[in-house]
């Protein structure tokens, strides 16, 4: 609980220094690099996590792989290190794009499909949940066999459950009932 604090102090700091800066947008893209990065790399996630990596090995290791990444990700990385946080990176990385999002008026539409969203049903998905929030919508597709078919639909705090495996479950349910 005190490490998802600490990440969120710290991603507003980095916001409000990017935004002064008008870099706010590029240290986005290298949050979302980073987040996507140690989320789908579980040897780096594990080496920053672990306390018997240096931390100067830990930096060598960061700056060689967002060896693009702009100053002001870099000094997070290095007051994260002189802080003894590193460990918070990736919370850091996911709150910066969360605040972000909420800075530009930018919502999330994660839709759980069984198979990947194609470009036409993505747009109507956009649409919808334009409609819905009255916000620019980015959509998250995540992909899920377990529904069967059909899809969820999840901006914000409303859930709307269309999916095929939620609909025999209510049948299952009014069966056992009567």
């Amino acid at each position: 609980m005190a490490g998802a604090r600490a990440a969120i102090r710290y991603a507003k700091a980095v916001l409000s220094l990017a935004s002064d800066q008008n870099i706010a947008e590029v240290v986005n893209n290298d949050m979302k690099l980073i987040a996507t990065t140690i989320a789908d790399n579980k040897d780096l996630n594990n080496m920053l996590q672990s306390p018997v990596i240096k931390s100067s090995n830990k930096k060598d290791v960061l700056l060689e792989v967002f060896k693009d990444s702009n100053a002001m990700t870099t000094n997070m990385i290095d007051t994260l290190i002189t802080n003894r946080r590193l460990a918070l990176l990736n919370d850091v990385a996911v709150s910066y794009n969360r605040l972000y999002d909420e800075l530009k008026g930018v919502q999330i539409a994660q839709v759980t499909t069984a198979i990947p969203l194609t470009d036409d049903l993505k747009v109507k998905v956009l649409a919808k949940a334009k409609e819905l929030t009255g916000k620019d919508v980015e959509v998250k597709n995540i992909v899920d066999a377990d529904i069967l078919g059909g899809f969820i639909l999840r901006v914000g705090d409303k859930q709307y459950n269309a999916s095929i495996a939620n609909k025999l479950n209510k049948l299952k349910r009014e069966f056992t009932l009567n």
